[in-house]
């Protein structure tokens, strides 16, 4: 018999797993997340409050892997409780930007007096406010949360200039959750329990 490793996530009250396939399905009070994963390694299971992630043959990719997938079931839990949130702050010195959202897309206009508006993607069903000088953007996705602010950061990068004199831009200035965390969303243990 094949040696395994094995991990179990045990939810809160007020979280429900759903296993579809390998597709695992998690709702809660702020709304429903799915994700499939999708590995010959990885057999993952739901029992009540709990979910085991289950890995064979025991070596070193398939601790990585089982370690990965748990890491993603625990930040899913979390989002579902305390959600996610980024704050991010417009910078200028030369030209005032102005930022509109749209649908699902963001504006950022008059950058280095650029006549064309720089656009860029909300992924997700992520939340994006701004507030003059001040964006926050909230979810309950951490990777789309997370991918939604990098993309503005990103897409205000000055290039072919001197950095030191032309820091207009929009950062990344604090990254937590929505609510106060009180206690970890998930309790992850050794093993089958």
């Amino acid at each position: 018999m094949a040696e395994f490793l094995a991990k179990t996530i045990k939810l809160p009250s007020e979280l429900h797993a759903t296993l579809a396939g390998d597709t695992l399905t998690l709702k809660g009070p702020k709304g429903t997340l799915t994700r499939q994963f999708k590995s010959y390694r990885i057999k993952i299971s739901v029992e009540g409050n709990k979910i085991i992630v289950e890995g064979t043959p025991k070596n070193k990719q398939t601790d990585v892997l089982v370690e990965t997938i748990t890491s993603h079931i625990e930040n899913m839990a979390e989002g579902l409780v305390y959600g996610y949130k980024y704050n991010l702050k417009v910078l200028y010195s030369h030209f005032p930007m102005s930022i509109q959202v749209e649908k699902d897309a963001v504006n950022i206009k008059n950058f280095l007096g650029e006549k064309f508006p720089r656009r860029t993607r909300i992924m997700g069903a992520t939340k994006v406010e701004v507030k003059g000088q001040d964006i926050t953007v909230s979810g309950i996705d951490k990777e789309a949360v997370g991918q939604t602010a990098s993309n503005m950061e990103r897409k205000t990068k000055v290039k072919n200039k001197d950095i030191r004199r032309y820091q207009d831009g929009i950062y990344i200035v604090e990254t937590g959750n929505m609510e106060a965390k009180k206690a970890p969303a998930v309790e992850v243990l050794r093993g089958k329990v």
